[in-house]
């Protein structure tokens, strides 16, 4: 069993910056597909931004150029790193751990509320 556990979320004004990490129980880290999902109040969750174990990347639309995602495989964890933030980031972020023949592990969730 993956436990995946999300840390770093907080209030911020619109511009401002954020870094969640989310830190990943187990062997198999290196070896999978991580990804940063939101959902947003009265929304369904969308996908952010994904990488590969090999370091591939890639982000949604609305998210482009103000985030980076990344990952130590030395410490089981991802990172998503936000700048430039807009209130419609507001939501809380979830990183997946991604299976190809189950579903994925999920955590259990950090807030980002980002005011005008």
């Amino acid at each position: 069993q993956v436990q995946l556990v999300e840390s770093g979320g907080g209030a911020v004004q619109a511009g401002g910056s954020l870094r969640l990490s989310c830190a990943a129980s187990g062997s198999i880290f290196s070896f999978v597909t991580m990804s940063w999902y939101r959902q947003a109040p009265g929304k369904q969750r969308e996908s952010v931004a994904a990488i590969s174990s090999g370091g591939s990347t890639n982000y949604a639309d609305s998210v482009k150029g103000r985030f980076t995602i990344s990952r130590d495989n030395a410490k089981n964890t991802v990172y998503l790193q936000m700048n430039s933030l807009k209130p419609e980031d507001t939501a809380v972020y979830f990183c997946a751990l991604n299976r190809l023949t189950a579903n994925p592990y999920w955590g259990q969730g950090t807030q980002v509320t980002v005011s005008s």
